[in-house]
Formats: C-alpha cells, structure tokens, sequence
C-alpha cells in the first residue's frame, strides 16, 4: 500500500481501504498532493506554452518536470519501504491539512 500511495490516481486505493493504518494514511495524502502538484504544473505549463515569448522556455522547462517528478517519487517510496517520511518542502503541509 506504501507503494500505492505514490503512484498518482493509485494513491486513491490506500487513501479509501487503510483507514486504520495512520502511516499508509500519510503516505497516501501525500501522493495524492503530490499528484495534484503535478497536474497543476502540467496545467501552467500548457499555458505558458502557448505565449510566443514564453513557449520556447516553458516548453524547455518543461522537459524537465517529469524527471524531477520520477526522482521524487522514487525518493518517496524508498523512504516510505524503509518506515521513514520524507518531507517535501512547502509541499507536504498541504497534505497534513486533510
């Protein structure tokens, strides 16, 4: 289920069956912040996108996104096997908030 919690929509799965876990519960809220962060760059960057000026930069950038999102994740997840949590800055205050 830890590994779940940070494979996007997955995160779903242990966020509604692990009630009673509270460590899948964080984990869980976490990826699914995480996952919104994502959509929500993904969005922006679609955006700046269709700028003249600022397409050729937002597309660049934007290459790099993704690898930064995998490395994160990969991150989460071996931090949540070996029973630690790894907070992401300005991100993961979002999550302890619901």
């Amino acid at each position: 289920m830890l590994i779940l919690s940070y494979l996007g929509p997955l995160a779903l799965v242990p966020f509604l069956v692990e009630k009673d876990d509270a460590e899948v519960q964080w984990h869980a809220k976490h990826g699914i912040v995480l996952m919104l962060l994502w959509i929500a760059i993904g969005v922006v960057f679609s955006l700046l996108s269709a700028i003249p000026v600022l397409g050729c930069a937002a597309v660049m950038v934007s290459l790099v996104v993704p690898l930064i999102a995998l490395v994160l994740h990969i991150l989460c997840i071996v931090k949540a096997l070996n029973g630690e949590r790894f907070l992401v800055p300005g991100i993961s205050q979002y999550a302890d908030k619901f």
